[in-house]
């Protein structure tokens, strides 16, 4: 993650102060909603277990935080649960074995809680029944895998790294140089560990992976020996040569239904590089393009989506992203952006626990392990996905700073819209373009609130809102996030 930071202000802090500071919305703007426009329908929101569920994986209180709409009591407090339906389980590159005389190189710098444990831990024998094999591995992330897919999650199986013993150097932390560090003739192992414990997860553990992502930020040089987490590069001719023995390996296993998804990289520019260089027959192993949100709200996302969804006819997932403004604003800033350019069907966050409070949802201390505080981040993010449920289709505002999100079964619009201004301001939607909007008792529209400058609203529901005809004048705080939802609209 450390490394993480540094790009984001490296490649996307200029880029985001710039758009931050010319992105104010003028006051009292009006965002028309186009029910004829449509970006598919959403599949939902998630987040990476790894590293906090490697610590508070066995949590049933995070557990229901994260992973339902229930209230939960968590440190004396009533909070809204998130309602995520996604969790990405990070297959891990470390053990602590040794195998003839070998064991794996360590960077001095990784926290023993961001250090995963594999399942294949010695290379003699391919067979996952037998003792070169431990599935008693990781368990607590294991943990609260089960537990999200008991509250009804889908899941994808996804490497930082291949095990360490797959690596040049033996050390799952990267290269000396940050340069490629699979061995060769390790490219067909990498896809059978990871095809390995899909199969087992689905025989033992309850789980079945929708998608396997055998990548994680391929392509960037910041995987070295001496880094914070777990990484590798690898190179888009490395990434080519393995999708197919992921094919393969993921076929001879019966899993013939699970999705490979790639590669990971660490922004949107990057991600439609490595597309680009992939041949007709390498992308046809890909089903989905995964990338990260990690350039802000710089980049051109529009490219990728035209790349990826119009020409290419494959899905697109904003798979990991993350920053370090605890307050939640620039995480519905670069969401919004996303949801008007990107046009994702998932969006996940990269750790909603954290031991940097900008960056988490619920901060931990690193030294103690202990859970410490809710940030103001976490109201936000349930502005989103409290409301914006799979099956809606999102539509289109023509605006950057406000989504629109419809549910034809129960006849509900759901709109989430940020004043991007430092002072109050009316946002007045234009629901002309259905064909009844009726709200309801009185034309009644029920909000939530959440500002970001602190001292105010975090999660406030109000009943004070009302249609006027076919239009829905909101009043909005400054660096306000609201949820409006309107009901009895068909279209």
């Amino acid at each position: 993650m450390i490394r993480r930071r540094t790009l984001l202000a490296a490649t996307g802090g200029a880029l985001l102060g710039g758009a931050l500071a010319t992105g104010t919305a003028r006051a009292d703007a009006t965002v028309p909603v186009n029910p004829a426009l449509s970006y598919g329908s959403w599949e939902g929101w998630g987040t990476s277990l790894a590293w906090w569920a490697n610590v508070f994986g066995a949590r049933d209180d995070f557990a229901d935080l994260f992973f339902t709409t229930r209230s939960v009591t968590y440190d004396g407090t009533s909070l809204p649960g998130l309602g995520l339906n996604i969790a990405r389980y990070n297959l891990g590159a470390c053990s602590w074995n040794s195998v003839g005389g070998t064991t794996m190189a360590v960077s001095p710098n990784i926290p023993a809680f961001k250090q995963i444990e594999g399942y294949w831990q010695d290379w003699n024998n391919e067979d996952p029944a037998s003792s070169a094999w431990d599935w008693t591995a990781d368990a607590t992330q294991r943990a609260m895998l089960v537990k999200a897919t008991a509250r009804g999650a889908t899941s994808e199986l996804f490497a930082n790294s291949p095990m360490w013993w797959m690596c040049l150097n033996h050390n799952p932390s990267g290269a000396a140089d940050g340069g490629t560090n699979l061995q060769p003739w390790n490219h067909r192992q990498h896809a059978s560990h990871l095809a390995a414990v899909a199969l087992y997860a689905k025989s033992h553990w309850g789980v079945d992976f929708a998608t396997v992502e055998p990548f994680n930020e391929p392509s960037s040089s910041w995987w070295t020996a001496t880094g914070t987490q777990e990484g590798c590069h690898l190179d888009s001719t490395v990434q080519a040569a393995v999708l197919p023995y992921l094919r393969s390996e993921l076929d001879k296993r019966g899993l013939t239904s699970t999705r490979i998804a790639a590669s990971d990289e660490t922004s949107y520019d990057l991600a439609r590089t490595t597309w680009n260089s992939f041949s007709a027959t390498t992308k046809g192993y890909v089903d989905r393009v995964n990338v990260h949100g990690y350039q802000g709200s710089g980049g051109r996302r529009d490219l990728l989506y035209t790349d990826v969804v119009t020409t290419a006819r494959k899905a697109l997932w904003n798979s990991e992203t993350g920053d370090g403004d605890g307050t939640g604003y620039t995480l519905a800033f670069n969401l919004l952006y996303d949801f008007r350019w990107l046009h994702p069907t998932a969006w996940v966050y990269w750790q909603v626990m954290d031991p940097s409070a900008g960056w988490a949802m619920i901060a931990y201390d690193e030294r103690t392990l202990q859970p410490t505080t809710v940030q103001t981040k976490y109201y936000v993010m349930a502005q989103f996905s409290r409301h914006v449920r799979p099956g809606m289709r999102i539509l289109d505002t023509g605006v950057s700073n406000a989504v629109a999100a419809y549910d034809g079964g129960g006849r509900r619009l759901v709109i989430v819209a940020l004043n991007t201004s430092a002072s109050s301001q009316t946002l007045t939607f234009d629901l002309s373009r259905f064909t009844t909007v009726t709200g309801g008792p009185g034309g009644l529209v029920p909000r939530w609130t959440t500002v970001t400058t602190g001292g105010g609203d975090l999660y406030r529901a109000r009943s004070d809102t009302y249609l006027s005809g076919k239009t829905l004048s909101v009043p909005f705080p400054a660096k306000a996030v609201q949820t409006l939802q309107v009901d009895g609209v068909t279209v």
